[in-house]
């Protein structure tokens, strides 16, 4: 019985012990710094936090085009009285005749911002058509009726809203490059813009334009009566 006490009062207790955690090694410690910098690199606070970066990965401009050539000189005669601005949405769609448009065909929406300007030709004006009194009090001047010139689009503010493409119109362009492609939409804009021109009255605010520009003119110069009418000339 002692021997038995005696064996039982030499054990010992022992406490388990607790695993070390294990350490990351270096090369994973490389990784996931490289890692934590791809994101700030991309996820789109790269210009708050690290200014200058955009610079690092943006695109150069650079214009190699040669000198402009004068091809010929023109005379102008004319009086620009008035010019009108007009905007316009263009909205041409193109479809294929048995395809439906997801496969084969386009829509564009364009806005096209542009000028039409209304003149008076003042080179077409003879000896006849101009009339002075004796004593250089009255004057009476016949000018043709005024013009409108060609509209011409603002590159500025004229832009492509949306385009839609069928799935063979992109595959297309996958493979080929077509720098025409808002030129049917550009020359739709300049057609309504020069429409809408000759219903707006520009060349009734020129004709009028014209008429007060003459009269100050020639009131500054000693007459006292002009008469100034429009036809043809």
């Amino acid at each position: 019985m002692a021997s038995s006490t005696k064996e039982s009062s030499t054990k010992e207790t022992r406490t388990p012990v607790k695993a070390r955690p294990r350490r990351m090694p270096g090369w994973a410690k490389l990784v996931t710094a490289f890692v934590l910098v791809l994101v700030v690199l991309f996820a789109g606070i790269k210009l708050a936090v690290l200014p200058g970066i955009k610079d690092l990965f943006g695109t150069e401009s650079r214009d190699n085009t040669g000198p402009a050539l004068l091809k010929s000189i023109q005379n102008m005669s004319r009086y620009d009285a008035a010019a009108g601005n007009f905007q316009v949405v263009v909205d041409l769609e193109k479809d294929a005749k048995y395809l439906p448009s997801a496969i084969r065909g386009t829509r564009t929406l364009y806005v096209g911002a542009g000028t039409v300007e209304a003149y008076v030709d003042l080179g077409q004006i003879g000896q006849k058509d101009v009339t002075v009194n004796g004593d250089r009090t009255e004057a009476t001047i016949r000018l043709p009726h005024a013009q409108l010139g060609k509209a011409t689009l603002d590159a500025d503010h004229s832009y492509a809203v949306s385009k839609q493409r069928g799935l063979l119109d992109r595959l297309g362009d996958l493979f080929s490059d077509n720098p025409n492609s808002e030129q049917a939409v550009q020359k739709l804009a300049v057609k309504h813009i020069s429409d809408a021109a000759k219903d707006s009255g520009l060349t009734t605010r020129a004709e009028t334009n014209t008429t007060s520009m003459l009269e100050g003119l020639l009131h500054s110069l000693g007459f006292t009566e002009v008469h100034v009418s429009y036809g043809t000339v």
